[in-house]
């Protein structure tokens, strides 16, 4: 995320290309880090984490792309409550955390927002066909020309 724009705004927060929502909808909570880290980590909260209702972007969505967003997130980022929860714990800011966070939903909704390609049906050619069938019979041949019996 670049940190020369502000994407938290009074008009909203910008979350992906064309998907802005309130800013009362995005809500950051800052708590202690884990793991190592000597007195500091003991002492500031650095670690944010982000939670933002789905239905808050329900209405800016492809009910496909709410799908693959929802697929993205999978169990262990959706609470029950229909709730995207996103952590970051990985830098000693909180400014640095809070990008973190946004930047990782940011890329979640820009993959759900890419509509897959539809699969065209292909059929094998009348010339692969005959190449298979070509190269098992050589095959048979090379195979069958192994055994003890002479060929008559």
């Amino acid at each position: 995320m670049c940190s020369d724009i502000d994407p938290i705004s009074p008009a909203g927060v910008e979350l992906a290309p064309r998907i802005r929502v309130p800013t009362a909808a995005v809500r950051f909570r800052f708590v202690r880090s884990r793991g190592p880290g000597g007195q500091n980590v003991n002492k500031v909260s650095t670690a944010c984490e982000l939670r933002l209702h789905l239905a808050d972007l329900a209405s800016l969505l492809t009910p496909g792309a709410m799908a693959r967003l929802r697929l993205g997130l999978g169990p262990a980022r959706l609470t029950a409550s229909g709730e995207a929860q996103i952590v970051s714990d990985e830098h000693r800011s909180q400014e640095q955390n809070r990008d973190a966070v946004l930047g990782r939903l940011r890329e979640l909704l820009i993959h759900a927002m890419a509509e897959p390609k539809a699969r065209k049906k292909t059929k094998p050619s009348k010339a692969s066909k005959r190449r298979r069938v070509e190269g098992k019979r050589r095959r048979s041949e090379l195979k069958s020309g192994r055994s003890g019996k002479m060929n008559d």
